[in-house]
């Protein structure tokens, strides 16, 4: 017997996401309006909805498609859910130095103090996302995180993306800043603070695995046993808005400067036009996960591991009928 059913949450972080793109066309609400069921997104913050649950992923109707770090760490601390996707989009990652430092290459990051913020929040995606962008950027040279001085730097609530890190850059108190997106480009002038290493150009993309890449798509156990045939129409949506994306790229920027709160110039400076939001589960894209998993589980950021391929269902993308 199929179970009643009358509102699907879906959530994802502020970057270029199928998800979004989907959402901003209207095209979520429109595949389920004749069933019923209401789309609701976990950012228009409805009462008795708590935020947390973007991290979280205790709301047993949520899709989530966003950073990996919280997706994996609520996998890890026993939340039922199922990886259904994965992308891969290039966000402009680097690691900045002061103008004029000097710094162009791994090696030279050997001995550089090393900024690594602190936020104050259950799970510090912000944390991981510099540790993995060093250890990634190092690797490069044969070196780890041991071959260079970690800084702690305290980054208060609500005080903005990467401004801690960029002002102890600025003010000499560390050598070395990694960033990721449109609103890192924007920032980074303004601290005086030029590219370093510009990860996107290394030729080994397991250097730039980190929080956002891969990206997955994620659903609760629950919805996915009483309502597959949800599931599998949500990925549908989804790759639809990926065939779409592909062909309009100044649609697709407007869609960014929304989502991620940057301006043209940001956004251009991060993305580049065309970028396919095509997802999958792929051999390949799950392995670059894994890896990501034995990362974070090695600088204790999971509370237990997550077996990647055990996590992924491949039953919803091949019930939808291009996938």
């Amino acid at each position: 017997m199929t179970t009643a059913l009358d509102t699907i949450w879906f959530t994802r972080c502020p970057v270029p996401t199928a998800t979004g793109i989907a959402a901003d066309q209207g095209w979520l609400a429109g595949e389920f309006a004749t069933d019923g069921i209401e789309v609701r997104s976990l950012q228009d913050d409805f009462p008795g909805v708590p935020r947390e649950t973007h991290y979280t992923h205790a709301l047993t109707g949520l899709f989530r498609e966003g950073g990996n770090v919280p997706a994996l760490w609520a996998r890890s601390r026993g939340e039922a859910t199922r990886l259904i996707g994965l992308t891969w989009i290039e966000e402009r990652q680097a690691v900045l130095v002061r103008a004029g430092a000097g710094v162009a290459r791994p090696e030279q990051l050997k001995g550089l103090r090393l900024a690594v913020p602190r936020h104050r929040i259950a799970i510090d995606f912000w944390r991981a996302m510099a540790l993995s962008g060093f250890h990634g950027a190092l690797a490069q040279a044969g070196l780890g995180l041991g071959d260079a001085r970690l800084v702690d730097v305290e980054a208060e609530p609500g005080g903005g993306q990467w401004e801690a890190e960029l002002a102890a850059l600025a003010a000499g108190e560390v050598d070395a800043v990694y960033v990721k997106g449109a609103l890192a480009a924007e920032a980074a002038p303004r601290h005086g603070a030029e590219v370093g290493i510009d990860l996107d150009a290394l030729p080994d993309r397991r250097a730039r695995v980190n929080n956002g890449t891969p990206r997955p798509i994620t659903v609760h156990q629950r919805l996915l046993d009483e309502r597959p045939e949800v599931v599998a129409r949500f990925l549908g949506v989804l790759l639809r808005a990926a065939d779409w994306a592909a062909g309009h790229s100044e649609e697709v920027a407007r869609i960014l400067r929304a989502e991620t709160g940057a301006g043209t110039a940001g956004v251009a400076a991060a993305y580049v036009p065309g970028a396919s939001l095509h997802l999958d589960l792929s051999p390949e894209r799950l392995d670059l996960l894994a890896r990501q998993e034995h990362f974070l589980r090695g600088q204790g950021f999971l509370e237990s591991p997550v077996d990647v391929a055990a996590w992924a269902d491949h039953t919803p993308l091949q019930g939808v009928p291009h996938a």
